[in-house]
């Protein structure tokens, strides 16, 4: 039976790939571990593809559900900026890959922490422990410089990367990624989104308006587990905006997640960053004047990023769900797909 796609969420077109690389200069790479009970990995996302330490770009970071344990987000709040790639994982493995970033910026960098001020390493996790055995501790520092190594403009989705092991609406989630064109009078920009999805319960699923998670609810036999998972949603745009705008637009990927049935659960962390690619901000050693001269799209012309934000955003979850692939893990639990479940709905109907 040929793959079953997800519908267009809005009415603002997607990017040529429909994902977050349709944001000039923005690569993703993943490494996947996928060995009986080990089935976790990371993602890395690059702004751009210089050094980071030293061309940082303004970013700013929402936290709806604040159930995580992230690295690095205090000193993006306060300083409006990123000056590591963003690294997604498994909760356990934060410790690991944060070293790893910082082991890679002190290579390009070797006077950080001595002549030159410490670096800010930033990674992102969810909880996969349903289908992988984070007690094994499986990801490396290695596998961070190989999931950097990877990156590239094509993004694959779904089971992959830090989404190997993740679970959404108590199916099979994962990595998703999409885009959105906004126009702003002659001139054209790209807002991209990624998505790490692992939260929500079946019966709260909703695809583009539908309870779909009403109806497939009967083909899954348990609903009694709080929820324990996460999402984090990052967003990326050419468009010319500091980090005050950009909390604006990382405060609407909520909306986009909100949309798919999720209430941001006890247990779940929900978290979105928003980064802009237009404009870099030099390391002090590098400025070439104490004053940075920095343009940005007047306020009144945001809410057409807000509508692309929160589109992409609900779409790139929806891509996650639709590419991931049923996962059997730790223990013998498993996750089925979406896809499987909606090929054995359509048969019932036919029936």
């Amino acid at each position: 039976m040929s793959k079953i796609s997800p519908p267009h969420i809005g009415r603002l077109p997607a990017g040529p790939a429909d994902s977050i690389a349709d944001v000039p200069g923005v690569t993703v790479g993943h490494c996947t571990l996928n060995y009986g009970a080990i089935q976790t990995g990371v993602t890395v996302v690059r702004p751009h593809g210089g050094d980071l330490f030293r061309q940082k770009v303004p970013a700013a970071a929402v936290t709806f559900n604040g159930f995580g344990k992230s690295v690095g987000l205090m000193q993006v709040e306060e300083l409006g900026v990123l000056e590591t790639p963003i690294a997604l994982t498994n909760t356990f493995a934060v410790g690991a890959v944060a070293i790893a970033q910082t082991r890679a910026a002190v290579a390009d960098n070797p006077g950080i922490g001595r002549s030159l001020p410490s670096v800010n390493p930033l990674v992102f996790e969810c909880n996969d422990g349903y289908l992988n055995d984070m007690q094994a501790f499986a990801v490396e520092e290695q596998h961070y410089r190989q999931a950097l190594d990877n990156a590239s403009g094509t993004v694959v989705q779904g089971a992959v990367g830090a989404g190997r092991g993740m679970s959404c609406f108590d199916l099979k989630g994962g990595i998703g990624s999409a885009s959105r064109k906004v126009a702003i009078g002659s001139a054209e920009y790209t807002v991209g989104a990624l998505v790490l999805a692992n939260f929500g319960k079946l019966p709260d699923l909703v695809v583009d308006g539908e309870r779909l998670g009403k109806t497939l609810k009967c083909l899954q036999k348990r609903f009694d587990e709080p929820e324990k998972g996460s999402i984090i949603m990052l967003i990326a745009t050419d468009a010319p905006l500091d980090a005050r705008q950009l909390r604006r637009l990382a405060g609407r990927a909520g909306v986009g997640l909100a949309r798919t049935g999720s209430v941001y659960g006890h247990g779940s962390g929900d978290i979105a960053l928003a980064f802009s690619t237009a404009q870099t901000v030099p390391h002090m050693a590098d400025a070439a004047s104490p004053a940075l001269h920095f343009s940005c799209l007047h306020d009144n012309l945001l809410d057409p990023f807000f509508y692309a934000v929160a589109d992409s955003t609900e779409q790139a979850i929806l891509n996650a769900l639709f590419a991931a692939e049923a996962v059997k893990g730790r223990d013998g639990h498993q996750r089925r797909s979406l896809s499987d479940l909606l090929e054995i709905l359509a048969t019932m109907e036919h029936a």
